[in-house]
Order: C-alpha cells, then structure tokens, then sequence
C-alpha cells in the first residue's frame, strides 16, 4: 500500500483576469498533480479549508474535485479524505526554463575555478576500499546514541534555549576542554572553545577573520588541500615548506617566508606524510610564531588513532604566548554525519571568533551539541575510542601484511602506527598520478600523493584508507591495486 503524504498548504499563482475561478482551480490542482508537486497518494485539504484560503466558494471546490475524480487524477475514501491517484503519470523535474541563463550565472561558472588538485577525484558507490575520509559506522553504539537523543529530547528545557551563546552549548564546551587536557595536554577552559560544524567551517572562520589579501601563510608541502582552499580564498600568498621525517622544516619557511602572517600545520600526524613533528622543529615553529607575532593554526584531525608508544601532546601544549590554535571535530571519533567540531583559541582571541562567526551563523544547534555532551561526560566517548583504536590498529596490520605478500617491491606502507589511512610508496619508478588512474580503472579507490603538493617534487605514492573496511575487504582491494600496478608493465604509462 503507498505511503500517505499531508499536503498541510497548496500554493497556487494568482488568477488570471477574466477567467472564471473554477478553471483556474481545476487547472492549478491538474498542473501540480502532473507536474509532481503533489505526489501520488498525496491527501488533499478539505474542501471546506481550501475553500477558504483562497476565498471560493465550497460549492467550486467540489466540483473541481470531482471532475478531476472523473479524469482520474483523484480518489477518495469515506472518512478519509481526497487522495491524488496513485497511477497518475507524473512529470516531475525542474520547470523547463530559457537556455540561455542570466548573466549573473554566467559570470559565476567564468569565475569559478574548481581547486586543480580536486580535478578528476572520484568517488566509488558503493563504499569500497581505500576510500579515504571513512569510518567504520558499524562499530559505533548506534542503539546508545538513539537512547540519548531520545532522552535528551524529552527534556527541552536544557538545549532549548532562547539566550544565544556565541561559543556554543557551555555544558559541551567544558567537557571537550576536558577531554583535550586529559587526552592532548591543552590546558584550557570552556571559554577558549568554539564549536563549529567542522574542521573545515574552523579554517574558513579563521581565513577570514586573520590573514588579509596578499599576506604570507606558510603551508606543508605535501599538506592538506582543504586548508589551501580555505587561505587561499581569502586571497592569502601561501609559502610551501617541506616536510621530512621530523615534519615541518621551519628553517626553510624562515628563509622564504619570515613576514608570513601565520601558518597551518598538522603536527600529531603529517597530512599526507604521516611523521610526527619532532620537539625541536615544534620549538622552533613556537619561537618564529612568537618572534613574528604570527598565528599557527594546528589541525588535530586524527590524533586520538595512536597504536603504538606514548600519546603525542598537542602543539598547543607548549605555547605560552598565545600563539596557537587548535582545531579538531568529532566527525572521525564518531560519525561523519554528525557536524561538530571546535576551535580552542588563546583567551584574547576567543571571544573575537564567536563574535565573527555571527556573520554566517546566529544560532548553534544546541540538541546535538547536548546529546554529545552527555556522551562524553558519561565515558562513552573514552570507552568508544578505546576500542576503535584496537579495531583500527588490526586493520592496518592487515594492510601491511598483505601489501608485503601481493605488492613486494612495488609498494611500502610508510609504518607510523597513527591515523586511519597511510601513504603507500611506490617502488617502481611510476607517478603517483598513473598509480592512481590504474586504480580506478582497477575498482579501487585511492589518491595520489601529489594531489596535496605545491611546489615539492611528486611523492610517488597513493594514500589508503583502512578505517572503514575489514580484514577481507582490505586484502581483496590490495589484490585488485597488486593487479593493476603489475598490468603497468604492460602500458604506455610514463616512467621517469
């Protein structure tokens, strides 16, 4: 049996001059019936309430109603209402317009120019491996979030409020500056937090409000396309520095960029590289930071996802001179969908970035921010991360295990213990690009490493994403990268 839709309103254009009122109905009613606006099985108002909100009479409105019951375009039940048909023959679809679009939208498409680094990414359905940027959701306590949401809304008098706080819900906001001192080392208050909807609204927020048109900001390079994005929209000059086994090479950004206004760093694990920044480079960023009065934007983004050794504190950690700032989100501890995410700034900048947001954003969505603050305090959040990581940890020893068996001499996992994907090195001579189009030809999805370069030499590797996938998942996607790497002999693909 179809589903049952409500109309509550039916919105009309106004009446033709001249023509009589009951055409004008029965026309409107048979146009948003063919047109799918009212979609089949679709219950009608009552005569008597259409008939009063565009000022008919009843008599009109039943007798629109039963000639479109005669053509078919409606049914009715006794007791239950009018219905449109479920066998009407619906074009539904944007109206037909003009080809020729405004000037405005043409102008646009001239302007736009899409990041050459995301040109011709592609993204797979269903879901299947190395798909970077995926969790695995069916571990997550689904049932528990339910019965939180569930008794958070039954009491509304906690996130339904009418008073606006800039910074976001406070109950979340003291609970995540409590995860991050005991977790990364950052000590905090709730008044240092802004919750955002993700990393990347935290970069846009912070491009706009700190780095002006032409101002220097250095990057890594390879670093993180969303943060270049991000600076360079606002017109910012980015100054690309290597990154080597101990991250960040300061020096370098020293000699081409010491009047560089700030800088964006991933330091507890090298977005794409994956090293973590060694103490002496973290130092040495800091004393340039506070030399330079410049700001560094630490991009926490997968940190809590260490296998091995001790946790890696965060940069913000060592700052004493207000130089840093912090930026995480929840989306990869818990689930994509949920948009929560933080910026942790220094004392005197804090209230100026909820002030700024304000531009974009004039209420936070208290509920889900509520929900999550239950699911930290109550130790759901430590006991679920806990046992991702045991899960995570197996996968990438899965990974690397059948990458020694099925792409020995062709492909390394760089083996940092940390994070939810890893850099596969290419051992034959081929570019990352080629690597990655055999790939996809393959039914595997991967990224090139030189997606995330500026002006660095090519990598030469793939990224892999192992988060979302099982044992058998993942060896059968290295089976299929082991068979398109080694049908590369056979091609015309440039080796240099």
């Amino acid at each position: 049996m179809a589903k049952t839709r409500r109309s509550l309103d039916l919105s009309f254009p106004p009446e033709v001059a001249g023509q009589p009122r009951s055409v004008w109905l029965h026309g409107e009613l048979r146009a948003a019936i063919v047109e799918g606006r009212l979609p089949s099985s679709t219950r009608l108002p009552s005569t008597r309430d259409l008939a009063r909100q565009y000022r008919v009479s009843r008599g009109t409105v039943v007798a629109t109603f039963e000639r479109l019951k005669s053509e078919g375009y409606l049914t009715s039940r006794v007791g239950a209402g009018t219905f449109v048909a479920a066998n009407v023959r619906q074009r539904k679809g944007p109206i037909p317009v003009s080809a020729t679009p405004p000037a405005y939208i043409g102008r646009a498409e001239a302007e736009y120019r899409i990041p050459k680094k995301l040109v011709g990414m592609r993204r797979f359905e269903p879901l299947r491996p190395f798909r970077m940027g995926d969790i695995d959701l069916r571990a997550f306590p689904s049932r528990l979030w339910g019965s939180m949401v569930s008794r958070r809304a039954r009491v509304s008098t906690s996130w339904s409020l009418t008073e606006v706080d800039v910074l976001g819900y406070r109950p979340l906001r003291e609970a995540i500056a409590d995860y991050l001192g005991s977790s990364r080392g950052v000590t905090c208050t709730a008044d240092q937090v802004i919750i955002v909807t993700s990393t990347q609204q935290a970069l846009d927020l912070l491009a706009r409000l700190l780095v002006r048109p032409g101002r220097k900001v250095w990057m890594e390079d390879p670093g993180y396309f969303g943060a270049r994005v991000a600076l360079e929209t606002v017109g910012a000059k980015i100054v690309p520095v290597p990154v080597d086994g101990e991250g960040m090479c300061v020096e370098h950004g020293e000699q081409t960029g010491e009047d560089a206004v700030g800088a964006y760093v991933t330091p507890a694990h090298q977005f794409p590289m994956g090293p973590v920044m060694s103490v002496g480079r973290r130092a040495k960023l800091l004393e340039w930071a506070s030399r330079a009065g410049a700001f560094v934007i630490e991009d926490d983004y997968d940190s809590e996802f260490r296998f091995e050794g001790r946790p890696i504190p965060a940069l913000m950690g060592m700052d004493r001179n207000s130089n840093v700032i912090l930026v995480g989100s929840f989306s990869k501890l818990m689930f994509p969908t949920l948009r929560i995410g933080y910026i942790v700034a220094p004392v005197a900048l804090a209230k100026l970035v909820g002030t700024f947001r304000l531009r974009t954003d004039f209420r936070p969505m208290y509920f889900e921010q509520a929900v999550l603050a239950d699911f930290i305090e109550r130790g759901h959040l430590s006991r679920h991360l806990h046992k991702m990581r045991e899960l995570y940890a197996g996968r990438l020893s899965v990974l690397s295990k059948a990458v020694q068996e099925y792409l020995s001499g062709i492909v390394e996992v760089r083996n940092h213990h940390c994070g939810l994907y890893t850099a596969a090195m290419l051992k034959n001579g081929m570019r990352s690009a080629d690597a990655e189009t055999l790939a996809t030809e393959a039914g595997v999805e991967t990224l090139s490493l030189d997606r995330f370069t500026f002006s660095a030499p090519d990598p030469r590797g793939l990224l892999l994403g192992f988060a979302a996938f099982n044992g058998l998942e993942i060896r059968d996607g290295v089976r299929k990268l082991a068979w398109a790497l080694e049908s590369a002999r056979w091609t015309n693909y440039t080796r240099s």
